[in-house]
């Protein structure tokens, strides 16, 4: 039997009794510890907030892979069909902070539990309609959906197991989940592709509501806060993901409008107004979004920053892949997949040994070599050429990629949140998971519009990268190189960080 610090009751059901009507249901006495032993439905439950996870990027990434069926099937140019990819990114990131909020105010459970089963929904009804508009639309809902769905599995996590060993190996098997099903997601892309791209759009659904039911059994109940409506900050939440789409929408028209276009200078305005209008929101709501003190701690600003330019360039880098291999090198969409599958491999393998890297090794340090992988990735695949075997030509990018990702994801994850009480978990990992999304809808933007500049008029070489590529890959390099020299900086000027100690962490609970 497993051991708990405050209840002699040690199953999960401890927290699971029903209130009684109309009552608060009540918060749990469970937490686990180092000393702990894990009983099945800690297993399960920690499965069911991993799958969720695992969820969110894989219908992410094989939605990439299915992109080039889709154009064809509905007639979508370039800079239309990316929305298919963009809505659901900026629908993720737009509202992560509002679902953050939600997780600590409506309950935990509650907020995952909703969101899990309006993610299978919109699933399945996508995969059965024929209007691009709606498709991209349901797309958009249901990155609103994972934008609740992660900071309350974060939230749960971090309330469930005590800080240290026992939360670190809960962490580690978590946000492996995330990297893999964004990986792993594009070998079930290719999978079903082959028999429909509709089938790319339903198959999260059945998952995702199968995994709503198991989540009604095991997830414990939590505390809801009272509230009102003036506790959630929708001017907030309204302000920055319209600013947010009104950046990425004037990136991608740049190029035909002209960047020095009245139109392209008048949305960048734009959309800096909002972001101000934004923050002056948040200084003056009483219950804001952000409360901006929390970025007072320089552990979270550099988990953030660097969780952006590692997100944001791998999702360009993939992105612009996916449509070189398949539209001009005429790969199938299961070929792609499986010249993707060894960075997949490898998130997965580190799973057994990422959470002793965390309670050993500074996350800084973590975070740096990670970088580091990612930028030597990019740079391998610029002097690679498409008339390589494929041990030349793409496996030694997907190997770095791999390194880079495994290390990467779960340090910036357990730096951001380590440190944070437990009513502004929800905050953090939203806050750190905002940025993530963020960073892959502007950089896609970016390298979007960066390759149809560059690729314009010029005939692309079939032994050589396209014309386009390689501008757009150059820049995802000096943007991931920066992230990697303010990582390099931070470490040599801050204390030692190492994963549930918190001693090195800077206040973040006041102001």
């Amino acid at each position: 039997m497993p051991t708990t610090t405050s209840a002699p009751d040690t199953d999960l059901d401890a927290r699971d009794s029903r209130p009684s009507r109309g009552a608060t249901a009540a918060p749990g006495p469970l937490v686990v510890d180092e000393h702990s032993e894990w009983t099945p439905k800690i297993w399960l439950l920690v499965f069911v907030l991993g799958a969720v996870l695992f969820l969110d990027g894989l219908d992410l990434s094989m939605i990439g892979v299915a992109l080039p069926e889709i154009r064809q099937a509905l007639d979508l140019d370039p800079s239309s069909a990316q929305w298919l990819i963009s809505g659901y990114i900026l629908g993720y990131g737009g509202f992560l902070l509002l679902g953050g909020r939600a997780s600590d105010l409506l309950g935990r459970r509650r907020a995952f539990l909703v969101a899990a089963f309006v993610f299978g929904l919109a699933s399945v009804v996508s995969a059965l309609v024929d209007a691009p508009t709606l498709i991209v639309a349901l797309r958009f809902l249901k990155g609103v959906a994972a934008a609740f769905t992660v900071p309350a599995g974060l939230s749960i996590i971090t309330t469930t197991f005590a800080e240290g060993a026992a939360r670190n190996r809960a962490f580690s098997i978590y946000t492996v989940c995330g990297a893999s099903g964004f990986s792993l997601g594009l070998v079930a892309g290719g999978l079903l592709t082959e028999i429909s791209w509709r089938a790319a759009l339903f198959f999260p659904g059945p998952v995702a509501l199968i995994l709503f039911f198991l989540g009604w059994k095991v997830i414990p109940r939590s505390a809801s806060q009272p509230f009102s409506l003036k506790h959630f900050d929708v001017a907030g939440a309204l302000t920055s993901t319209l600013a947010l789409l009104l950046l990425v929408l004037t990136v991608v028209r740049a190029p035909a409008a002209g960047w020095g276009s009245a139109a392209t200078l008048g949305g960048f305005v734009g959309a800096a107004v909002l972001m101000l209008a934004f923050v002056v929101i948040e200084q003056r709501h009483p219950h804001p979004l952000v409360r901006l003190g929390i970025l007072r701690s320089p552990e979270l600003v550099h988990a953030n920053l660097a969780g952006l330019v590692m997100f944001g360039g791998y999702a360009a880098f993939q992105f612009l892949v996916s449509l070189y291999l398949q539209e001009q090198l005429g790969w199938s969409a299961i070929s792609m997949a499986l010249g993707f599958l060894p960075a997949g491999l490898i998130v997965l393998a580190s799973a057994l040994r990422i959470d002793r890297l965390l309670n050993r090794a500074d996350t800084r340090v973590l975070v740096a070599v990670g970088l580091t992988s990612f930028v030597l990735a990019y740079g391998w695949f610029l002097t690679a050429r498409p008339d390589q075997p494929y041990t030349r030509f793409l496996l030694p990018t997907m190997i770095l990629l791999g390194i880079g990702f495994a290390l990467t994801f779960p340090a910036v994850n357990a730096q951001a949140t380590a440190g944070v009480d437990d009513d502004e978990q929800g905050l953090a990992s939203g806050l750190l998971n905002t940025f993530v999304q963020v960073g892959g809808a502007l950089m896609i933007a970016v390298v979007t519009a960066i390759a149809a500049t560059a690729s314009e008029g010029r005939a692309a070489d079939p032994t050589q990268l396209p014309p386009g590529v390689v501008p757009s890959i150059t820049v995802v390099i000096v943007l991931t190189s920066i992230g990697l020299i303010g990582t390099l900086i931070f470490l040599g000027r801050r204390p030692r960080v190492i994963a549930g100690d918190t001693s090195a962490v800077s206040e973040v609970t006041s102001g």
